[in-house]
């Protein structure tokens, strides 16, 4: 496993043959050109010291305490910025060298604080292991001179403080924060002496434009930049290697403690989606797992309008059972149902659809993954032949041109984003596709080459525009698709899409993109070399989703861009196991491994590896469960780790399907907005208790380990086992490895997946089976899973929820980067102090007409229904575009948002509501109302004793 400890080389690596031969202290070392000599060093095992280098950051050359002597060479150059020659023999240690060394520390040591027992960093100071390498003894220059001893400390950000006392000035702080952050917000302010850090323009941390994803941090040698945890509970004495909880991208980290408390959570340096960086939440938003208000106790309740009762595991899995058993013995097999959640593990997901396919004796088993990228795998999987992205997140690397449609990925998902942005930085071309002009348009050293500023519900009529002038203006490759793809699906579709209505110029008047913008970025796209496209919810939230995708994929197809590093059609999942929870078998009419259950060979595999005849009838998606409860014929709903009351659609609705329901059985970490309709609570894990794995958007599958006992008493998926077992379907496993075992069995992209090989080795993309052993970073390398690309043609349907004169505004949503999703755990961390209610942005002009001033409370409707928001004036959104997050669920975003949904998929159409603001001082009826039920959910009476 990895650790923080782990070698630094000083200086990164360099790619390419090891070419140059050199002798480092009478030892003979090859690497490629363009290697530091301090990273050669290293290579032999010899230690130069430093401060200002490490193997994250670019070459710096400022601490002169990495010299070295080189034959035939007049001085002491720095080994970290002097490349490596052929021939070249280098002395590591001498007289002279040990000298210099000790001079340069006295200098540091003499403008620097002597409390090194008493110092936070004590025992991880490479302040003071180096002091100790190079034989400091004494200081000679006394300490009654000019110094900065008096500095202060900055402890405004939550999370790390600032102590000026002890900075260096080394820089690295700087270079991280530029270098791998890619958000430029600390610089070195004045001169020699008088040099400091500083964050923005002298600002504090907290109102800088630092985004706290830890990289200064991660940089800084001595104790000047320190997580407060270590400041107030000391070093850590062991660690945990796991995956993130948060966002799609999956990053490693390392869970540093003591004891059972976590101290620090570390970014894995050899975590293959992030490579030693991070994000806020990540990085330091994991409180919420052990926050007061986790509920650690079994809880059921008769009514929905009763208060809790605490009880036992044994007696809350019986009453679960039999309420279910009776639902189903008055109202049939098929009145009861389960959802998954994308933020559990594979395993857990696993065990869920099993639970409902073997134990509830039916398919109606869905998952978030429904209200977010369902389109994704539809539409990814008709045209290429399967439901998930092409790309690995290193391929932006080689990407010339990056195509980024409906996502924001500095907000969603900020450690990727930093990946892309130092593509970009280095030349290439970006364009963005998005009503809201999000920070990639312009951001510090990078500016879109075009933003197509489109009318939401326009996606699909964009897409066309761009195909249409590539095949137009002869832009296709004609050799890729001749040998990629099916001749006859693209000769119907480039017949379609040359019709004059997918011209830029019918286009305009739909979509508001001005012609001339729309042919010079299909251009770009066409012939700017290695073209990417990275998409989000912006895609798929749509009526047109599935459409979308498919367009997307028509594209690429149609330029080439597909099957090598830097081109692809990259999903950027939302949550972070998205991905697994559909791979796992979540939707109703498919098995693990997206096989269909109709398949009399697919189905007679799982019916002989789980004992019993299975249905080969899909079940029910979510919107189809709601409207069945509402008819009475659906009645029982399991739902693991998620807040459908939050999170879905047309939020009168799902409560009143709610509310229809005998039986509710929630699994979570707190009592959320489903729990108040719920008649069983289960409490859930945290991802530090966890035991299984994730996979991100790159399907890159990771181990989570679990670094504390479950605080509860019972993993989930033994509960799951459990419920099940009382259902009349036996369920066992040992531990959380044997069900991994049973999914690599039956599911083919993952046969050559075990917890002992992740364990023993680098994380895996899937596909991984005999053809694949190594797993598969690109995909259709070669060819298409399907065999033969098929494009697909997609007409531009205007979506049915329009403006009018009662609602003539469109409401748009998306998300923040310090929350996450609807909130539940980043709302009970520091995380709130950057946002702590969702606002609604609105044009200056829209504001003025309306009277609304910025930070007033204004009414937000639909005709779904209203409720109250503050204002915030900008003209990040156009004239006629109003935008929310949906975080905090005393918002009820999703009060407004209506029951339109994508045609293949049922995905709801979030990014579209005709809406009606105006100026307002008093809470909606349903937020009113949604405080009496808040009221009591949260009412437990104890277990008696």
């Amino acid at each position: 496993m990895g650790s923080r400890k782990a070698t630094d080389f000083g200086t990164p690596a360099k790619t390419g043959e090891p070419s140059i031969s050199l002798e480092i202290d009478g030892k003979r070392v090859q690497v490629p050109a363009g290697t530091s000599i301090m990273r050669a060093a290293a290579l032999t095992e010899a230690r130069i010291p430093k401060l200002c280098a490490t193997d994250s950051l670019q070459p710096f050359g400022s601490c002169r305490m990495c010299l070295v002597e080189i034959e035939g060479r007049k001085g002491t150059p720095a080994s970290c910025t002097t490349p490596v020659a052929e021939g070249l023999k280098v002395t590591t240690q001498s007289p002279r060298l040990e000298a210099l060394r000790r001079g340069m520390m006295e200098l540091y040591i003499s403008d620097h604080p002597l409390d090194c027992l008493t110092c936070s960093a004590n025992g991880d100071c490479e302040l003071q292991d180096t002091a100790g390498e190079v034989g400091l003894r004494e200081v000679r220059y006394g300490f009654d001179g000019e110094n900065h001893l008096e500095a202060g400390v900055d402890a405004s950000n939550p999370y790390f403080q600032f102590d000026g006392s002890k900075c260096i000035v080394c820089s690295r702080c700087v270079r991280a924060c530029d270098e791998v952050q890619g958000t430029l917000a600390l610089t070195i302010e004045g001169r020699g002496f008088n040099s400091k850090v500083t964050a923005s323009l002298g600002e504090s941390f907290f109102d800088s434009e630092c985004v706290s994803c830890g990289a200064c941090v991660q940089a800084c040698p001595t104790a000047t930049l320190m997580e407060k945890t270590v400041v107030e509970h000391g070093q850590p004495r062991r660690e945990v290697k796991t995956t993130c909880a948060y966002c799609g991208v999956g990053c490693s980290f390392i869970a540093e403690l003591q004891g059972d408390e976590v101290v620090r959570m570390t970014p894995d340096r050899e975590g293959g989606a992030n490579e030693g960086h991070s994000c806020v939440k990540g990085r330091f938003a994991w409180g919420y797992a052990t926050h007061q208000e986790r509920v650690l106790s079994p809880m059921v309740r008769e009514n929905i309008t009763d208060p809790w009762r605490e009880c036992s595991w044994d007696e809350a899995i019986d009453f679960a059972a039999t309420r279910l058993r009776r639902i189903q013995a008055e109202h049939g097999t098929g009145a009861i149902g389960g959802i998954t959640s994308s933020r559990c593990t594979n395993e857990e997901v696993y065990v869920v659809q099993k639970m409902v396919r073997a134990a509830f004796g039916n398919n109606n088993v869905d998952t978030c993954a429904r209200v977010c990228h369902s389109p994704t795998g539809y539409g990814l999987s008709v045209t290429l032949g399967t439901s998930a992205g092409t790309q690995d997140f290193k391929s932006v690397e080689q990407a010339d041109v990056i195509l980024v449609i409906g996502a924001n990925p500095t907000d969603a998902h900020p450690v990727f984003a930093s990946r892309m942005k130092r593509r970009l930085r280095a030349g290439a071309k970006l364009i963005v596709i998005d009503p809201r002009r999000i920070d990639l348009v312009r951001t510090p050293h990078v500016t879109a080459a075009h933003h197509l500023q489109l009318r939401p519900g326009t996606n699909v009529a964009v897409i066309n525009a761009l195909a249409h002038v590539i095949v137009t203006e002869g832009l296709v490759d004609k050799a890729f698709v001749a040998e990629r793809c099916e001749d006859e699906s693209f000769k119907r579709w480039a017949d379609f899409i040359r019709d004059a209505s997918n011209s830029p110029e019918a286009v305009e008047a739909v979509s508001g993109v001005p012609a001339q913008e729309l042919r010079e970025a299909a251009r770009l796209y066409a012939t700017g070399g290695n073209s990417a496209i990275y998409y989000g919810l912006g895609v798929t939230e749509h009526s047109q989703g599935s459409s979308m995708v498919i367009g997307m994929a028509n594209l690429a197809m149609a330029t080439g861009n597909l099957g090598r590093e830097g081109v692809g059609i990259n999903p950027l999942r939302g949550q972070n196991n998205v991905q697994g929870s559909c791979d796992m078998g979540s939707f109703p009419h498919e098995f693990p491994g997206y096989r269909h259950v109709s398949d009399d060979a697919v189905r007679g595999t799982f019916e002989q590896a789980w004992g019993l005849e299975l249905l080969a009838e899909p079940g029910l998606r979510i919107p189809n469960m709601f409207s069945a409860a509402l008819d009475g014929t659906f009645r029982g709903l399991y739902v693991q780790g998620e807040d459908i009351a939050q999170s879905d659609p047309d939020s009168h609705h799902v409560l009143a399907a709610l509310r229809a329901m005998d039986c509710v059985i929630v699994q979570d970490l707190f009592v959320n907005e489903t729990a108040a309709f719920a008649h069983v609570f289960l409490p859930g894990t945290s991802f530090l208790e966890k035991d299984g794995t994730f996979i991100n958007a790159e399907r890159r599958i990771n181990r989570v380990r679990p670094a504390m006992p479950e605080k509860q008493g019972l993993s989930e998926w033994e509960t799951v086992c459990r419920l099940s077992t009382a259902m009349g379907f036996e369920m066992h496993y040992d531990n959380a490895a044997q069900i991994m075992d049973e999914i690599a069995a039956l599911t083919p992209t993952f046969a050559g997946v075990s917890f002992e090989r992740l364990d023993n080795g680098p994380s895996i993309q899937w596909p991984c089976n005999e053809a694949a052993p190594d797993g598969t970073p690109v995909m259709h390398v070669g060819g298409f899973v399907r065999g033969k690309g098929h494009f697909m043609m997609t007409q531009y349907v205007p979506t049915e929820e329009r403006s009018n004169r009662h609602f003539p505004l469109l409401l748009t949503t998306g998300r923040i980067l310090s929350q996450y999703n609807v909130g539940a755990q980043t709302r009970r961390t520091a995380n709130s102090r950057w946002h702590d209610e969702d606002l609604l942005e609105i044009h200056p002009a829209d504001a003025e007409m309306r009277g609304v001033r910025d930070g007033d409370m204004v009414s937000l409707s639909s005709r779904k229904g209203a409720v109250t928001v503050r204002a915030t004036i900008t003209d990040r959104v156009p004239p006629g575009i109003v935008y929310t997050t949906f975080h905090h669920p005393e918002t009820g975003a999703n009060v407004v948002t209506t029951e339109l949904s994508d045609w293949a998929t049922s995905c709801p159409e979030y990014k579209v509501t005709a809406v009606q603001v105006s100026p307002s001082n008093m809470p909606s009826d349903w937020q009113a109302e949604r405080e009496r039920r808040a009221d009591q959910a949260v009412r437990i009476m104890p277990a008696a004793e």
